[in-house]
């Protein structure tokens, strides 16, 4: 199957939401995503219509994209957060240079395994580029041994950074970096 990389637009927040929902209900969505089902599927249309709007094509400072099968339909998707110096991350630590950050990769299961990842990914990782940065990082939950595969089979590298989830968990999530060459 042939498929279309792009940057979303703004208009195609209905497109995103589903896709969001239809990654929520993987089964290791509770290691991938930050979010459960339940609460995406609260969110008002306002909140997925910024999404869009914010990681759409023409954005700066986040991208979105997403892989379009023959019929239309998403078959894939991540967002490029850029991250400045001086910020904090999600996690609240401070972002120590200028980076890229990846973020919502899913691919629906029926695509997976025909190199649609690797396209993504060169997707984002060139727009990284043109933004300017000569670094992009992911985070990945130390048991998603699926995800943690694929990123090292695209380049990423354990940078040796830990993020715990949760004091109360005991879970973390390794940082992995891809370092322009």
């Amino acid at each position: 199957m042939s498929y279309v990389i792009r940057s979303i637009r703004p208009d195609e927040w209905p497109a995103v939401k589903e896709l969001r929902l239809a990654a929520l209900q993987d089964p290791v969505a509770h290691l991938a995503f930050l979010e459960t089902f339940e609460q995406a599927s609260a969110r008002p249309d306002a909140f997925w219509q910024e999404r869009a709007a914010s990681g759409a094509e023409g954005a700066l400072e986040a991208r979105q994209i997403v892989a379009e099968s023959t019929d239309g339909r998403w078959a894939g998707t991540l967002t490029v957060l850029m991250e400045e110096v001086g910020t904090k991350d999600w996690a609240g630590l401070p972002v120590e240079r200028d980076q890229g950050h990846v973020v919502g990769v899913f691919i629906r299961p029926e695509h997976r395994g025909s190199g649609l990842s690797e396209a993504l990914f060169d997707a984002g990782l060139e727009w990284a580029w043109s933004r300017g940065v000569e670094r992009v990082r992911l985070i990945v939950h130390e048991d998603n041994t699926r995800a943690r595969a694929l990123y090292r089979k695209i380049g990423f590298v354990p940078s040796g950074v830990t993020v715990p989830l949760s004091e109360d968990s005991g879970e973390s999530e390794l940082e992995m970096v891809f370092e322009r060459s």
